[in-house]
């Protein structure tokens, strides 16, 4: 089990609650980014800067991704590559990407686009607010709680 985020994007204050949760769980979480970002100094958190270029952070996620893992990430066409390889996909505002909404998430996705594109729409989804955190938070500590865990020695 392994925690991968897409860090070029996630917000920091998200960030901040992957760590903590990485350290007080003891599981791996890897920071992807297409610059230099820095990782907390723990075993338990790592940092990969991968070449820059048009979805390489998101390549180099599904190419060490496995089952079973998690991805954060606000990226839909992401979490879809990452759901259909057996992974759980979650976005900075605490929501899972499922099989069952993935496809209605892409659709969104591709529809705002065209809104925004035509000048209908214009700006992007509002900040992070402590509720959204929250419910980060709370999403984050229910997959964690789910996932097996060694026995000690």
């Amino acid at each position: 089990m392994h925690i991968w985020i897409d860090a070029d994007a996630c917000p920091n204050v998200i960030k901040d609650i992957l760590y903590r949760a990485a350290a007080r769980t003891r599981t791996h979480a890897t920071l992807v980014a297409g610059q230099s970002i820095a990782a907390p100094r723990s075993p338990w958190v790592t940092a990969v800067t991968v070449a820059t270029g048009f979805d390489a952070a998101d390549d180099a996620i599904i190419e060490r991704l496995a089952s079973g893992d998690l991805v954060v990430t606000g990226d839909i066409p992401l979490a879809a590559r990452a759901v259909q390889r057996g992974a759980t996909a979650l976005n900075p505002r605490g929501e899972f990407y499922t099989e069952e909404n993935i496809r209605e998430r892409l659709a969104m996705r591709d529809l705002m686009a065209d809104l925004r594109d035509s000048g209908a729409v214009s700006g992007g989804p509002p900040p992070l607010g402590q509720l959204e955190r929250q419910t980060f938070a709370n999403a984050l500590d229910r997959w964690l709680a789910k996932q097996p865990r060694p026995s000690p020695p």
